[in-house]
């Protein structure tokens, strides 16, 4: 493996859990947050984003990867087309599911998640575009990173192995949502396997760029009222589990 390919995967798999449950320990010692709050961890989470990818991309082209090994291309159209369908229908039902159960359960809200969205999550029309914005980056940045760049090496790197290639990204993108405790590592652990087994059969990012993409940015619309709302009427329970949050902040 090369030297920088190497420092790269550290980073990922030590700086960035590090940093992200720091990020998450500040913000939940605030009582709640203002639009400025909320505006501005989206501007810092754009950058760094685009400056994780944009540094995968300077030192994938410097050791030669083309396009189609980072997933970039679409050599199975009818395929990707077919398998993201099915994949933005299980994200999104899942994820209305999850919403629905918001209402149907007595008891306090609890948890790190539902505490984390409600003070993260937009809650203007101002607010829902940076949001649109932060997601359409999380999405296009993280599934290169993860099910392009670190699937690719598992793939070549130490045998051609897709199973490890599979298990390798997803263990990296759980280890980036660590700051979503010991339910979300397991849950976005799960999801990554399912997102790379899809990149790997399709040889495409496509179908997980889209369902991460809707995953993040349904949650993020609806979420707010239906935990406000149950908040103020102190009658649903919700746990770390009900909702699928895969935004890395």
């Amino acid at each position: 493996m090369h030297w920088d390919f190497a420092l790269i995967l550290v980073f990922l798999g030590a700086a960035v859990p590090w940093l992200g449950r720091r990020r998450i320990r500040q913000l939940m010692q605030v009582p709640q947050t203002t639009k400025m709050d909320r505006l501005a961890l989206y501007a810092s989470t754009i950058a760094f984003q685009w400056f994780a990818a944009a540094t995968v991309l300077w030192r994938a082209g410097a050791h030669g990867l083309h396009a189609a090994q980072l997933g970039l291309a679409i050599p199975r159209p009818e395929l990707t087309i077919t398998a993201g369908v099915v994949l933005c229908a299980l994200v999104l039902a899942n994820q209305i599911l999850s919403l629905r159960r918001l209402t149907a359960r007595p008891a306090e809200i609890e948890g790190v998640i539902p505490q984390l969205a409600l003070k993260i999550f937009p809650q203007d029309d101002i607010e829902r575009l940076a949001f649109f914005a932060l997601v359409l980056t999380v999405a296009s940045c993280e599934e290169l990173i993860y099910r392009g760049f670190i699937q690719h090496i598992f793939l070549v790197w130490p045998a051609d192995s897709p199973l490890l290639a599979i298990l390798g990204s997803a263990a990296f993108f759980a280890l980036a949502h660590l700051y979503q405790g010991r339910r979300g590592l397991v849950s976005t652990f799960i999801v990554g396997i399912s997102f790379s087994a899809i990149r790997a059969w399709t040889g495409s990012l496509l179908a997980p760029f889209v369902a991460h993409f809707l995953a993040d940015f349904t949650v993020g619309l609806l979420a707010p009222s239906k935990l406000r709302a149950a908040s103020a009427k102190g009658r649903t329970s919700v746990s770390d589990q009900d909702i699928l949050i895969i935004l890395c902040i």
